[in-house]
């Protein structure tokens, strides 16, 4: 009998929301808070002592600030579990809004922090070596001695951070609130039922062209029923994100997502570039697809529809199988972790209401698991989520089995994305390999392809349309109407042809949750970044094979310590270099010809 597809379990990090233990976990983080209050109070904002001294000092603020890390980081997701599953679980919001409350206190000595060690920045080459700690922290200490010119005062930082409850972060909890309680009737099998909006947006693969028509009309009436709050909520964001760039002397909104995923503009616009130079490729597919469908253009709606006969639904039980078989071969230590995350129930796969859509992986640090939710519907595309999500959780583990303090743990979405990659790599290749005919080899073509759609295209479309709202932002707020003009126009630019331009999706600002996180802007091209330097990896990995894998883990557990491209530099892969991004996305466009020629 086929097990149900599963909700996660943290009863192994603390009994409850209400239990004696993490109530004492709660009140033992604000005692170090309270700690390191004091101890900053009386050691730290000197800059004339002696260099054995200051490193001593330096080191010892390094571990306290881990410690907490650790800490805060296994307290946050405990309540995220219950946050992001069910948006009515009015315990968890509450205990959410008190420890954000209390961690504006952390933040203000992370930035103490940062200021001192900005002001000793010429002298820290000659510090860091006097110290083990920060020894082993040099990367971190010197990225924060450099971002620190970026900083306002102390009490305007402090300011902002207060400010942020009530202003940014609270902009983008109503997103989040207001996006996961709606809910749609609609009339699938003969049966009308009430469907939560992922399971809704799950409806764009179905087989049936009807179904997929009515859900995409069904979910844009949604939408719309909701779009000014929403439009309020992404004007909030993107206000305060200006604001603060502007005082901290950002040349753009672009610069910090730059410095934050550890890259330089010429990177940025070499990716960019041959992603841009790679749309009509991507557009001979498109229309390839319509053709097949009996269509001159495609409608938003058929741009995630199946194709050929393999059809197939996966169960639960097979999708874990077909993930743990295929790991297998890559990596026996990889399919071992993949068994364990599904046994002891560290993925929350069921769609229901309450519950946030989309995907994500979180780390608990304190028992060195991580946890995965998603919403399997049973597609292949869910599987490849699954073995994405289980990537993430992968990329935790090797950082934890090489001991990495919470601070050397601190990645950057570019390279957040390359163990999620990887996996999804190894699960398309494992069912084109097992392709019986060219109707199913077709198939899964089709699957691999509109994932890789969504990440070149449709990512360089979600840049656009940020770009364009940060830049408008400044001069007024953003109405309902002028947002999804701005999202359409973005299409239009990417998708071009390959797409029927009067049927876009002009709402896909109102339910993707990166635009509405102050502190994490651009959150779409690393992922274009990820499946690129992913598929660079990759075809390493089929010419090195197993000797491969421990190089890949080792890069995985010091994706907090180096740049991106002195990280990539250990695989002679130059990332500045417009033609290693040209050559991934020649993979593709491999796949585009097999599937226009079958």
């Amino acid at each position: 009998m086929s097990n149900p597809i599963p909700r996660w379990d943290l009863s192994n990090v603390y009994p409850s929301l209400e239990s004696p233990e993490f109530e004492a976990a709660i009140q033992q983080a604000l005692a170090q808070i309270d700690e390191m209050e004091k101890f900053f109070a009386e050691k730290i904002g000197k800059t004339d002592l002696p260099h054995p001294e200051t490193a001593a000092l330096m080191g010892e603020c390094v571990e306290r600030s881990n410690r907490i890390s650790d800490l805060v980081g296994t307290i946050m997701p405990y309540i995220q579990s219950f946050v992001t599953t069910d948006s009515r679980n009015m315990l968890a919001m509450k205990k959410m809004s008190a420890l954000q409350k209390d961690m504006v206190r952390a933040h203000k000595l992370e930035m103490q922090f940062q200021a001192w060690v900005g002001k000793l920045g010429p002298e820290l080459d000659a510090i860091i070596p006097l110290n083990e700690i920060t020894s082993a922290h040099a990367f971190n200490l010197k990225e924060m001695a450099q971002q620190s010119k970026y900083m306002m005062s102390e009490a305007e930082e402090t300011l902002a951070s207060e400010l942020n409850l009530s202003g940014a972060s609270a902009w983008g909890k109503l997103q989040g609130t207001i996006t996961s309680q709606l809910s749609v009737d609609f009339e699938l099998d003969g049966e009308t039922t009430k469907l939560p909006m992922p399971a809704l947006i799950n409806l764009h693969s179905h087989p049936d062209e009807s179904v997929r028509r009515r859900a995409h009309e069904a979910e844009m009436k949604a939408w719309e029923s909701i779009r000014e709050p929403l439009a309020a909520c992404m004007n909030g964001v993107k206000g305060t994100v200006n604001t603060l760039n502007k005082r901290r002397g950002r040349e753009d909104a672009l610069h910090s997502a730059i410095d934050q995923a550890r890259i330089d503009r010429p990177t940025l616009e070499a990716m960019l570039g041959a992603m841009e130079a790679s749309f009509p490729m991507f557009r001979k597919y498109f229309q390839a697809k319509a053709k097949r469908m009996g269509k001159e253009k495609l409608p938003w709606w058929d741009l995630m529809a199946p194709i050929g006969s393999a059809n197939k639904t996966y169960s639960w039980d097979e999708a874990r199988e077909f993930i743990v078989a295929n790991f297998g071969k890559f990596s026996p230590e990889l399919a071992t972790f993949a068994s364990h995350a599904f046994e002891h129930k560290w993925i929350d796969a069921e769609q229901r209401d309450g519950k946030r859509g989309g995907a994500f992986c979180m780390g608990v640090a304190g028992v060195k698991e991580s946890r995965v939710l998603c919403n399997f519907d049973g597609t292949l595309d869910q599987v490849s989520t699954v073995a994405h999500e289980l990537g993430h959780a992968f990329h935790n583990y090797c950082a934890f089995q090489a001991e990495k303090t919470s601070l050397q743990q601190d990645t950057p979405m570019t390279l957040a994305e390359t163990a999620s990659i990887m996996c999804e790599n190894i699960i398309m290749t494992a069912v084109l390999k097992e392709a019986s005919d060219p109707q199913e080899e077709l198939a899964i073509l089709e699957t691999s392809l509109i994932g890789d759609g969504q990440v070149i295209v449709d990512i360089y479309s979600r840049y656009l349309f940020e770009k364009e709202v940060f830049e408008r932002r400044e001069k007024s707020e953003l109405s309902a109407d002028e947002l999804c003009q701005m999202m359409e126009n973005a299409q239009k630019a990417t998708y071009g042809d390959g797409l029927d331009e009067n049927y876009l999706h002009k709402y896909m600002w109102t339910w993707k949750p990166h635009y509405y996180r102050a502190g994490l802007s651009f959150y779409n091209f690393p992922y274009a970044f990820g499946l690129l330097f992913g598929l660079g990896l990759y075809a390493i990995y089929q010419q090195r094979g197993e000797a491969f894998v421990q190089d890949y883990k080792n890069l995985l557990a010091s994706t907090g310590e180096a740049s991106a491209a002195d990280l990539a530099a250990r695989f002679d892969i130059d990332i500045r270099s417009r033609k290693f991004w040209e050559d991934s996305l020649a993979v593709i466009g491999q796949k585009i010809e097999r599937y226009c020629a079958i």
